[in-house]
C-alpha cells in the first residue's frame, strides 16, 4: 500500500507539516496551485521575547493566477535579514549551535529567485536533520487535471498510490464519491494532542516554525512529534 500527500510548499513550515511528509511514501509540492499573497507559502512565526514575529520573504504578484512556481523574489537582501533575526533570537537557544553552520551558509549563499526553490531547498535541509527520507515530487511532473477533487485523485493514480493522507482543511471540498470510485482510500490528518517542548519565550505557541523546535530540542525534536510515535 503505498501513501501518498500532497500539498503547497511553505516558508520553513510548522513540525506538523514535517509530520505529514514523515506518514508518506511520497509527498508531492503542489506548486502548481495558485499563489496566495501573505500566506505560509512565503512566511512563518517565530518567537521573540516581545512575543511572535513574521519572517516573510518579498515576492512578486503579477497576476490572481499567478502559480507558486511562477513566483519569484523581489529582494535579494531578505536571505540575509531572516539569519539575522533567526541568530538574534535563536542564540541562546539549547541546539542552536549544533546547527547554526547547516543554515549559516543555505542563509547567507541563498540566491535562488524562485520561491519554490527556496521553500523546497530548507525543507529539505530540515527533513534531513529529522531523519526523514520520504520521496519529494513536484505536481508538474504530473498532469494536472482540472476539478478540486479531481487534480488531487488524478495525481495519486499516476504515482501509483493506493492512500491519499490529506489536511484536514480539505474535508470541506473533498469528493470522498470520486476517490471511493477510483479506488483511492483517502486519510485525513490529525493536528491535535500535540505535547509541548521547551521554548525560550512564554506562553508556549504550536503553530512556529520547525526551526523552533529544532533549535530548542535538537535530537530529542522528533519525540515531539506525532509521526516518530511520541508518548502523548
Amino acid at each position: 500500500m503505498k501513501k501518498l500527500a500532497i500539498l503547497q510548499s511553505s516558508y520553513i513550515p510548522w513540525k506538523g507539516y514535517f509530520d505529514l511528509i514523515n506518514m508518506v511514501d511520497e509527498f508531492v509540492f503542489f506548486d502548481t496551485a495558485q499563489y496566495t499573497k501573505n500566506d505560509w507559502r512565503n512566511r512563518n512565526v517565530i518567537k521573540t521575547k516581545q512575543g511572535s514575529k513574521w519572517l516573510t520573504i518579498p515576492c512578486a504578484q503579477k497576476s490572481l493566477e499567478q502559480s507558486i512556481l511562477e513566483t519569484k523574489i523581489t529582494d535579494p537582501r531578505w536571505a540575509r535579514k531572516h539569519w539575522q533575526t533567526l541568530s538574534q533570537n535563536y542564540s541562546k537557544s539549547k541546539f542552536f549551535g549544533e546547527y547554526k553552520a547547516i543554515f549559516e551558509v543555505f542563509y547567507l549563499g541563498c540566491d535562488f529567485l524562485d520561491l519554490s526553490t527556496i521553500n523546497f531547498s530548507l525543507i529539505k535541509i530540515a527533513n534531513e536533520i529529522l531523519g526523514i527520507d520520504t520521496k519529494l515530487t513536484w505536481s508538474h511532473e504530473y498532469e494536472i487535471l482540472d476539478g478540486k477533487t479531481e487534480k488531487l485523485i488524478s495525481i495519486c493514480e499516476q504515482a501509483g498510490a493506493d492512500v491519499y493522507l490529506s489536511g484536514p482543511s480539505a474535508k470541506h471540498y473533498f469528493d470522498m464519491g470520486l476517490a471511493e470510485e477510483k479506488g483511492i482510500q483517502v486519510e485525513w490528518m490529525d493536528y491535535s494532542g500535540y505535547p509541548e517542548y521547551r521554548q525560550l519565550h512564554e506562553p508556549f505557541e504550536h503553530g512556529v516554525t520547525i526551526l523552533d523546535l529544532i533549535f530548542n530540542e535538537g535530537p530529542n525534536a522528533t519525540q515531539y512529534m506525532k509521526s516518530f510515535g511520541y508518548n502523548d
